[in-house]
């Protein structure tokens, strides 16, 4: 495969098809997410930053960072602020952007088998990013690991509407619209094929909920964001900080 033809990952999430993807939908990863998600993306981040509800003084890992637009926000309360994504082109971009954070950095980095020792971090998050993992359990129990005793996890990722007849109009959004929206806005429309097929695939809120329940979380809770397109996963790592 040439550098400039299309990379088209797919349900086996061949970690390194879906690493060049991402590589080459970097520079204009923030601007299409914007106009497909009519500037909702926005207000996902801002949820999630509450949620994780970071504090000055806390180290706090934000894994499949991309371009780290989640990670600035989550460095403005003061917390050091780790992005990690298995795609350099995403991190160089992320880093290009938000370098000058001084808490903040960036670590090219397995979701399955995370460069971290064992409760490093008082939080972990990803955004969008755990359904393009090809082991998300062990994600997930990999997350467990690098966390604190009392720390917490925070996952915002697609999900699956509640109700029957916006679930219709959205999948039909994702399969016909969104890969055209893609290509219009200047990026690559094969990555939002795969992206329409990864969500149609992604297992539902309660289904998610259960795999991190059995990774070993407690105090496992969602909730869902403009009417299920998103959902919220909350849970934390059993024991007291030290």
């Amino acid at each position: 495969m040439t550098p400039d033809e299309p990379n088209r990952a797919d349900l086996g999430k061949d970690p390194a098809r879906v690493s060049g993807m991402f590589d080459q939908v970097a520079k204009g990863y923030d601007r299409t997410n914007v106009v497909m998600t009519a500037g909702n993306d926005a207000l996902w981040r801002a949820a999630t930053t509450r949620a994780v509800a970071p504090k000055r003084g806390e180290r706090i890992l934000d894994l499949g960072a991309g371009t780290a637009s989640s990670s600035a926000s989550l460095a403005a309360s003061g917390a050091d602020v780790v992005a990690a994504d298995f795609s350099p082109g995403m991190l160089a971009e992320g880093e290009r952007r938000h370098g000058h954070l001084r808490n903040l950095s960036f670590v090219q980095a397995d979701a399955t088998d995370l460069p971290f020792g064992d409760d490093e971090f008082d939080a972990v998050t990803m955004s969008y990013s755990l359904r393009n993992v090809n082991d998300p359990k062990k994600a997930l129990r990999e997350l467990f690991r690098v966390t604190k005793p009392g720390g917490r996890l925070v996952i915002n990722e697609f999900s699956t509407p509640p109700s029957p007849l916006f679930r219709g109009f959205y999948r039909f959004y994702n399969a016909r619209v969104l890969p055209r929206v893609a290509r219009l806005a200047g990026t690559n429309g094969e990555a939002y094929d795969y992206l329409n097929e990864s969500i149609a695939a992604w297992p539902d809120q309660a289904t998610l909920s259960a795999w991190i329940r059995e990774a070993g979380w407690t105090d496992v809770a969602h909730r869902n964001l403009s009417f299920g397109i998103v959902a919220l996963h909350r849970a934390r790592k059993p024991g007291s900080p030290s």
